[in-house]
């Protein structure tokens, strides 16, 4: 299938550059011809050209608008600045960040991709790129077992995320059942308090005309 040959041609870093959500997403696009094979600044003109063998197409050179072909970068965590919001936890698509709420957190060197996307959501900047490769740029800088892995960790990601997200749906539903059976309990208690005042209003309006009723005869010779 050529959106699985394409995908096994990119460097796996799920660095979102190429303008699609992560690299099967923009394999899907190529494949589909709705995106052209220059995308990727992470693969660099290498993997222009792998992506042009694979369909067919003619070697382009890589679109700066997506980025410039660099170094590997791996991300590293200022210890005095993190405040453990864990906001970068989520973004990264390898959970190459350890770390829990108020605690430093650090990073997995060896399963960082630099993507960056740990980067524009941390809230005091404490998070910064740290070159790795020189001068080796694109793929002479990553090797296909890393991006094998990275591939790896990021579906363990999306599965575990898709499993918060099922048990955070749950939750809610269970939430929203309880919210209305809480609806329904305060119904059914104004019903009854109407129906309360419904028969006290009738009592009152009998006990009236009674009332009447023996105020009449007494007044009678």
């Amino acid at each position: 299938m050529l959106r699985d040959r394409l995908l096994e041609a990119l460097p796996q870093t799920q660095c979102t550059r190429c303008g699609y959500p992560d690299c099967a997403a923009y394999a899907q696009a190529i494949a589909d011809g709705e995106a052209a094979i220059n995308q990727c600044p992470p693969g660099g003109q290498a993997g222009v050209a792998r992506l042009a063998h694979i369909t067919g197409l003619p070697e382009l050179p890589l679109n700066p608008e997506f980025g410039l072909e660099g170094p590997r970068h791996v991300a590293w965590i200022d210890e005095d600045w993190c405040i453990g919001c864990t906001l970068c936890l989520p973004a990264c698509p390898t959970d190459a960040i350890l770390g829990t709420n108020k605690r430093m957190h650090t990073v997995i060197e060896a399963a960082c991709t630099g993507c960056e996307l740990c980067i524009p959501v941390c809230p005091v900047d404490c998070i910064q790129l740290e070159d790795v490769s020189s001068p080796a740029t694109g793929w002479q800088a990553w090797s296909p077992l890393q991006a094998q892995q990275a591939r790896e960790r990021y579906d363990q990601h999306q599965h575990r995320q898709e499993r918060i997200d099922q048990l955070r749906a749950q939750s809610q539903l269970k939430k929203l059942d309880h919210d209305l059976e809480a609806l329904q309990a305060d119904a059914q208690l104004a019903r009854d308090a109407q129906e309360r005042e419904r028969a006290q209003r009738k009592h009152d309006i009998v006990a009236a005309a009674l009332a009447r009723a023996k105020a009449q005869r007494s007044d009678r010779p």
